[in-house]
């Protein structure tokens, strides 16, 4: 495997560790088959995400430039998410994981897994996907319109706000929900924002903005 997509997976595979082992950790326990089935479905869209995206969009996520108007969204985003996983064990731990139904979870598993479809769909289309909400003009930046694009013009964060809130479902957790809509909140807050600004700043934005008219929910918003 290449040198450069091999350092952002070994990146994401610690980043993984990191969260499985604060959950587990938090949990004090490891027989929970349908949370490892969920932890393993991200792991392995992280990994497939980065060997489908070009090397120059790999390297733009591993390392953007300065700029953008989202640092204090991102910086908002590290303690909801470190929550998530904390109260998601620490539920378990006190009420057991039989408080959610395996039903429940199953169906939780599908939507986490059919979002982060959704996200890695964008990826796939739109090689200017950064973390930063910037205009990308030393790599041409110019506008995307096909694959998920084609129907709302914010598909990566419908697939984060959906893994976010099928997430703690497929885990086992009702509690967890709790810092899973604030990490919702803060991707609707980022998908107006980011909005408003390829309304100023991307050329054909605003034509396009008239045909697909929604930004998050096809045919609601």
């Amino acid at each position: 495997m290449k040198k450069d997509v091999l350092k952002p997976i070994l990146f994401l595979l610690g980043l993984f560790s990191l969260m499985t082992g604060t959950f587990f950790g938090s949990a004090g326990r490891l027989d929970l088959p349908l949370a490892w089935v969920c932890l393993s479905v991200y792991a392995a869209f992280m990994v497939v995400g980065q060997i489908v995206m070009g090397p120059e969009l790999r390297r733009e996520r591993m390392n953007p430039a300065p700029g953008g108007i989202d640092r204090q969204i991102r910086l908002t985003m590290l303690p909801l998410i470190l929550g998530y996983w904390v109260v998601a064990g620490l539920d378990i731990r006190w009420h057991g994981s039989e408080i959610v139904p395996r039903g429940c979870q199953v169906l939780g598993l599908a939507g986490f897994t059919a979002s982060l479809g959704v996200a890695l769909w964008a990826v796939t289309h739109n090689r200017f996907f950064s973390p930063v909400v910037r205009i990308q003009t030393e790599r041409g930046h110019h506008l995307i319109t096909g694959g998920p694009y084609r129907f709302i013009r914010h598909p990566g964060y419908l697939g984060g706000v959906g893994s976010a809130l099928c997430g703690p479902i497929a885990l086992g957790s009702w509690w967890a929900l709790l810092p899973a809509a604030g990490i919702a909140g803060v991707l609707v807050r980022r998908t107006i924002l980011e909005d408003r600004f390829l309304h100023r700043e991307l050329a054909g934005y605003q034509d396009y903005a008239r045909r697909v008219r929604h930004r998050l929910l096809p045919g609601i918003w």
